[in-house]
């Protein structure tokens, strides 16, 4: 390495990842052989290129030209609307998929975890998934020894550590992979919003861990959310993708103000049936899609109930399924969380819609979205998410006092009814007396 890149931990130029819509990967293996060989004999590539726009047909443009120089010990935040292409990015840092164009060039050892369970073989015990993610980094056993049991003690899974991880919670999942990306000797972090699964103490324990590996241990931390607070609280760096593209990188600030004017969607129909889902739903019941039925675009006064319905689809035999709405500010800060008030059972097969008024009182003006969840509860009280759609609804609340303007950043994302002012009282004469 030269001197110039001695403090370069990532460094990106022109990489695009082209893929075919309805294919596996990014293409047949005869059309990456003859993308290959034309390569080396110097020739135009016989397959069909894209040019700037993001998709043509049936090729879609997840990434389309990204430039970007990380240094060593920088805590970078990646931020975006769904399908900006921050997951696919990750995934070709992490080398699960290859770009189409561009190098990347890492200099040091990675550890990531983009989704719950990731890295983790079901059929081996969380202390043998240790070993294995270990010896996948080069080290020794004798140096994941020295490692064990701080990674035993982060987790929290101390008494189930010897269990198969096939019989692990999606929580238990999180606690496990994040506390052994976080512990094993590595240069790079890579984390994808995996922490929304887990509870918010140990959602707080992360942030710090990831915290200290940059400031304290020089590691270099690249984080995906869209939880604007966390973003603050990690990040001295910022990136801001849109289309594939990077259009901002820069103070963390700045990027959160581009990323929430770029976040708005004046939408009033929303399609959920082909959208990708978490792995640790359970599918028994399937949200469609949504409408809302009182406004042609989804601007409220405050105080107006949002009137909506959401279709649904039993995949399979259900009972006593309820649904929640987590409703977070544009920045990604959760704001509050209202539940319905009856459950559902439903047959399998069975299409149906749910009629709902979502209330805005105490909503202050700003943009808004909500993550919609079906759950259930197991036999020992726990919830467990049946469905889950993010976004599901984005709506912004209008104010009509032209006097005030909330400042959300200061005064928080719940406006409490006005304090009731009900005599004033004079007490000039008394104060008087008293002199």
């Amino acid at each position: 390495m030269s001197s110039d890149n001695k403090n370069i931990a990532v460094k990106i130029s022109g990489v695009k990842k082209r893929y075919k819509l309805g294919q596996i990967g990014g293409g047949t293996l005869q059309a990456d052989l003859q993308s290959w060989w034309a390569k080396v004999r110097g020739k135009e590539d016989p397959n069909s290129k894209i040019g700037e726009e993001r998709s043509n047909g049936t090729i879609f443009m997840a990434l389309n030209g990204i430039d970007l120089t990380i240094h060593k010990g920088e805590a970078i935040g990646i931020i975006g609307k769904n399908g900006a292409g921050k997951s696919t990015l990750l995934k070709l840092l992490c080398r699960v998929t290859a770009p189409t164009e561009g190098e990347i060039d890492i200099y040091g050892r990675i550890t990531s975890m983009l989704e719950v369970g990731t890295g983790f073989n079901g059929e081996l015990t969380g202390r043998e998934n240790i070993y294995m993610n270990g010896a996948i980094l080069g080290m020794t056993k004798a140096e994941i020894d020295a490692k064990m049991e701080d990674i035993i003690e982060f987790s929290e899974v101390r008494e189930f550590i010897d269990t198969p991880v096939k019989r692990y919670s999606s929580g238990m999942f999180v606690k496990l992979g994040f506390s052994v990306a976080a512990n094993l000797d590595s240069e790079i972090m890579i984390m994808d919003e995996v922490l929304a699964v887990g509870d918010m103490a140990f959602q707080k324990k992360c942030l710090d861990k990831m915290r200290e590996a940059a400031n304290k241990d020089g590691r270099t931390v690249l984080y995906v959310s869209h939880n604007m607070n966390t973003i603050r609280q990690l990040c001295d760096r910022c990136i801001v993708l849109d289309k594939g593209k990077i259009i901002f990188t820069g103070k963390v600030e700045e990027a959160i103000s581009i990323y929430m004017e770029h976040s708005n969607e004046c939408k009033t129909i929303y399609d959920y049936s082909k959208l990708e889902r978490p792995k640790y739903v359970t599918k028994k019941l399937q949200m469609l899609g949504l409408k809302i039925l009182n406004k042609e675009k989804n601007y409220f006064a405050n105080g107006e109930d949002i009137h909506f319905v959401l279709s649904c689809k039993a995949l399979k035999n259900a009972e006593r399924i309820k649904l929640r709405f987590e409703i977070c500010y544009v920045d990604g800060s959760i704001v509050g969380t209202t539940f319905s008030d009856k459950a559902v059972s439903e047959k399998e097969g069975n299409y149906f819609d749910l009629h709902m008024s979502l209330p805005t009182r105490n909503i202050p003006e700003g943009k808004y979205y909500a993550a919609a969840l079906l759950y259930e509860y197991d036999e020992f009280g726990n919830q467990i998410v049946v469905d889950r759609v993010e976004p599901a609804i984005t709506f912004e609340v209008e104010s009509d006092n032209t006097e005030l303007i909330w400042l959300h950043q200061w005064w928080g994302h719940v406006k409490f009814d006005d304090v009731i002012l009900k005599e004033k009282i004079n007490k000039n004469n008394i104060i008087e007396k008293t002199l």
